[in-house]
């Protein structure tokens, strides 16, 4: 069964953090990697073998990647399916260039609860591959922000999208 809505609301995340990507993107929780796909100049990776993913990884806190190797990190509606957060958002860190910067799109619990709910039938994470352990639905504003500031970010820009159920944050790394 074809999932249009799930198609389409992706294509209005893409829309919504394309404008924000600079330079070399790594692209965590990719996965079928249409955002690497359409921007051109990156890589997409995953925990799970989506289609058109470039890399599978046992752990996106433990990258293959040399310290500063990319200018953009995105996590488009993905952190709330990476139980080690905290982690992942550290090697983030490590991996981005100097000003480097992070851009996050995420739906608070409730919204997105009720939603997995209702796309049951369609949503290939849900049919496919599963909720795992330390997963949750959705992630509030005020978590997100305290992860990234925890991980050393300040947070530079954040804007309501979808009409007004999903936040774009973007933070930028900060000089040590």
């Amino acid at each position: 069964m074809e999932d249009f809505i799930g198609k389409l609301l992706l294509k209005w995340r893409i829309r919504t953090v394309l404008p924000h990507i600079q330079g070399k993107l790594l692209d965590m929780g990719c996965g079928t990697n249409d955002l690497v796909r359409t921007y051109g100049n990156g890589i997409g990776v995953d925990v799970f073998q989506w289609e058109n993913v470039d890399m599978v990884v046992q752990n996106t806190a433990n990258l293959p990647f040399d310290n500063e190797s990319f200018d953009t990190v995105t996590c488009i509606a993905a952190l709330n399916h990476i139980p080690n957060r905290n982690e992942v958002l550290k090697e983030s860190f490590r991996i981005l260039r100097p000003e480097g910067k992070i851009i996050i799109t995420m739906i608070p619990p409730g919204i997105s609860r009720i939603w997995h709910l209702l796309r049951k039938p369609w949503d290939a994470d849900q049919k496919v591959r599963g909720l795992k352990q330390g997963e949750v639905y959705g992630l509030s504003i005020r978590v997100v922000r305290n992860l990234l500031i925890e991980a050393g970010y300040n947070i530079v820009y954040e804007k309501s999208f979808m009409f007004g159920i999903n936040t774009l944050t973007i933070a930028k790394k900060n000089r040590i």
